[in-house]
């Protein structure tokens, strides 16, 4: 079990600790019934007090996280009831924790591909609404003109034909991207880590927004990154303290998902998108900006990205096909110039060799031609339909103390409940009725919040998405009404 400390950090030792064992247990790295380091071993082993460390597992054992027994030791208690039947196995691989690895969390994954019947904790889109029957022809198509295609290796860089087609593409975007200045990736989540392997290293200073992706903080957290936290308004990250931050600590990276924000759906305003580059060229920094799926648009365009008000190579574009087009070609592209990206290219060749010629191929014709437009028009339509149809089952089933963000695109609602309701608790009643969601700890790096969660409506059919929003709505007010029952009784 890895845990990072950062002895000149904001948050205190035993804080670390804490957060780092809850994100190991979250992430499923730490199963029900793992014993945990005694305390003398992993104070020893990272170099802490042994009260530091008495008190980090005293905080566990309150929240219910562990359980110490007398004269044993200090036990794993996590609240995913799907384990708890694999305890027993979990004992006879209690050796393998004196292997070191070097994973800080993983919690997203756990997210991604669940057993519920009614799946909203993921940002997917619904299969039926992708251009399959399309995508299965040019298949074929690929197969029949290339049949030598499977044996050949593709451009490390990326396919030169996709590579041209996205410059046109991301130019219609206004996004400014050479050929020769694009890397075709496996997926966004690639493109991060690419940028992580390359730039990131223990003790870099990363800024990241809060709450955000959970994906990327997987990543940064995994390179041992310090990582220093902005607030998100419904203007997008909070450049006021930003502005703080980097006059006191100089970050590495700035990494922020400017439009339809992933989870909060918040638009950065251009004043602000200015504002961060501003900030980044004054003190040298890289802007990671993410952008998965700004075509996704239910009124007004949003504004450009950043990346077309950078002269000097600041910004790092990140654009994700895989979810609005295939997602079993995994297809991203990374914008960038200068030594940057020629780094981040030697970077690719070190983790994989290129991305699949198949795939890239596959997808190339449909980039082409006026499919790809038609299909996002289609996408922003089918997708309104059920964000509006989510908002008003939640506008007549929600309890008074549930508040939610109205998302004007993207594939997220984020809602928040009352500061006392965690809701990693409220998803094992979810999950006891089939139903599954994003609890919002999982999207912050640092200081986590419990009330909050991400609801996902892209990827359900409109008839299950009513029903699990309104199972959801159900689950919220018998929560809220055991509180004020419990406040209630003389006893209390």
């Amino acid at each position: 079990m890895h845990i990072e400390i950062q002895r000149k950090a904001e948050s205190s030792l035993s804080k670390q600790i804490y957060v780092s064992i809850v994100d190991h247990i979250r992430s499923g790295l730490l199963q029900e019934g793992i014993q945990l380091p005694s305390v003398r071993d992993l104070s020893k082993q990272l170099g802490v007090s042994l009260v530091t460390v008495v008190k980090a597992y005293k905080e566990l054992e309150q929240d219910g996280f562990v359980t110490s027994v007398q004269g044993k030791g200090t036990f794993v208690n996590t609240e995913r009831k799907e384990v708890v039947d694999t305890k027993q196995e979990a004992y006879s691989f209690n050796w393998q924790l004196s292997v070191q690895d070097y994973l800080p969390r993983s919690q997203f994954a756990r997210f991604h591909q669940v057993p519920e019947r009614i799946h909203l904790s993921s940002s997917m889109i619904d299969p039926g609404l992708l251009p399959n029957r399309n995508l299965e022809r040019e298949i074929h198509q690929v197969l029949s003109e290339n049949p030598r295609i499977l044996s050949q290796y593709g451009e490390i860089q990326g396919d030169a034909q996709l590579r041209h087609a996205m410059y046109e593409y991301l130019k219609r975007l206004g996004v400014p991207a050479a050929p020769e200045n694009i890397l075709v990736t496996s997926g966004s989540q690639q493109g991060i880590d690419l940028v992580a392997r390359t730039f990131v290293g223990p003790g870099d200073v990363v800024v990241m927004e809060a709450p955000t992706y959970p994906g990327a903080i997987d990543v940064f957290r995994g390179r041992g990154a310090t990582i220093l936290t902005v607030p998100v308004d419904h203007n997008g990250m909070r450049v006021d303290i930003l502005q703080n931050l980097c006059d006191k600590y100089k970050p590495k990276v700035i990494y922020t998902i400017p439009t339809f924000h992933n989870p909060t759906g918040s638009v950065m305003t251009p004043k602000r998108r200015r504002q961060i580059l501003d900030i980044a060229q004054s003190i040298q920094s890289i802007i990671i900006e993410d952008d998965p799926w700004s075509e996704i648009y239910f009124d007004k365009k949003p504004p450009v990205p950043i990346k077309s008000i950078d002269p000097y190579g600041h910004v790092i574009y990140l654009k994700g096909l895989s979810k609005t087009l295939a997602p079993g070609c995994r297809i991203g592209i990374l914008v960038a110039s200068g030594s940057i990206f020629s780094r981040l290219l030697a970077a690719k060749a070190n983790t994989d060799l290129g991305s699949p010629l198949l795939t890239q191929k596959a997808i190339l014709p449909f980039i082409k031609s006026k499919k790809m437009t038609d299909h996002m028009k289609k996408l922003r339509t089918a997708l309104r339909i059920r964000r509006d149809m989510v908002l008003e089952v939640l506008s007549q089933h929600a309890p008074s103390e549930v508040s939610w963000i109205i998302p004007q695109g993207g594939l997220n609602l984020w809602v928040s409940l009352p500061s006392w309701i965690d809701t990693n608790h409220l998803l094992l009643e979810a999950k006891k009725q089939q139903l599954t969601f994003l609890p919002g700890s999982a999207c912050y790096p640092v200081e986590q919040e419990n009330h909050h969660l991400r609801l996902s409506y892209s990827y359900m059919s409109e008839q299950l998405l009513h029903q699990g929003v309104t199972t959801l709505c159900n689950i919220f007010h018998s929560e809220i009404s055991s509180k004020k029952v419990h406040e209630s009784s003389p006893y209390f």
